[in-house]
């Protein structure tokens, strides 16, 4: 049995992976597929790809991209949640903070540079019409369990985070969410090492194939709003505001996609060039 090692973040978007490694749909077809969560997001997974911890990654959009063009040798297989990313805009809950505004110039939290949560403050600084070069600071946190300390410490004024992920934090009065900013294209992809994608594309095709029947009927299977509000600790009508508004795909990114990511990210100077498509994504 050919062991397989897969990253994702610890969240609601990822259920279907638990699903079909729990119904042991993998090591059916002689796959041994380990998945490894990381709490740091998708600056983590993009230096274990990098490493070879990992042979795959469900990560998000942006910072894949960024990073394949900073020389991380791996390609998007496929959209994974069509949907957009909502990002709450958080701050420590006697904050003085009130709005977006009150937070221009400040040190936004971030899990480590070149995540999400790094890049997602210079689309909300933009979309505010603020000076990326005067308004937006820096303070490293790790992963969500950093913020929750630091916040509340000085540490780091406001944090961007995927916002049904945060709400529990919210409801119990540990952060506050001044307003929300989604991401401008599909959130999830899923990524593969190029050495590894070379010598193992069936099996690849085979993983894909398999989660894709679950994704596909996800919002179907009978209670699947209870198991995701007990699995992750979330109320039950804010799961349902989730699932209305999540879309999975079973599709490879497509082109036009690719280049509104990459003349935004060009624009705010967050990459220094922009590759052709092929450069970014392989065809299974």
């Amino acid at each position: 049995m050919k062991t397989i090692n897969i990253g994702g973040v610890p969240e609601h978007f990822n259920l279907a992976w638990y699903l079909t490694l729990k119904n042991g749909e993998y090591k059916d077809e002689g796959i041994n597929l380990r998945w490894k969560d990381y709490f740091g997001g998708t600056g983590e997974m993009c230096k274990a790809l990098r490493e070879g911890e990992i042979d795959l990654a469900v990560i998000l959009t942006e910072g894949i991209i960024k990073d394949i063009i900073a020389g991380n040798p791996s390609k998007i297989v496929q959209t994974f949640v069509q949907s957009p990313l909502i990002w709450g805009i958080h701050v420590a809950n006697n904050s003085k903070y009130q709005n977006i505004e009150d937070i221009k110039g400040t040190k936004a939290a971030i899990s480590r540079f070149g995540s999400g949560s790094h890049l997602m403050a210079y689309i909300n600084a933009q979309n505010n019409n603020w000076d990326i070069d005067k308004d937006l600071d820096f303070e490293v946190i790790k992963n969500l369990d950093g913020a929750l300390k630091g916040l509340n410490n000085g540490v780091g004024d406001y944090f961007m985070w995927e916002k049904f992920t945060t709400k529990p934090y919210v409801d119990k009065g540990i952060f506050r969410r001044i307003d929300e900013c989604p991401t401008p294209w599909p959130c999830f992809v899923i990524a593969v090492r190029d050495e590894f994608l070379e010598h193992n594309k069936e099996d690849v095709k085979t993983i894909l194939d398999i989660v894709n029947n679950t994704t596909v009927e996800f919002k179907d299977i009978p209670s699947i709003d209870k198991t995701i509000s007990n699995r992750y600790n979330q109320k039950l009508e804010d799961v349902q505001e989730w699932l209305s508004l999540t879309e999975w795909s079973q599709e490879l990114i497509d082109e036009n996609t690719l280049s509104v990511v990459q003349d935004k990210l060009f624009d705010l100077e967050i990459i220094p060039k922009k590759v052709n498509y092929n450069t970014l994504v392989s065809k299974i």
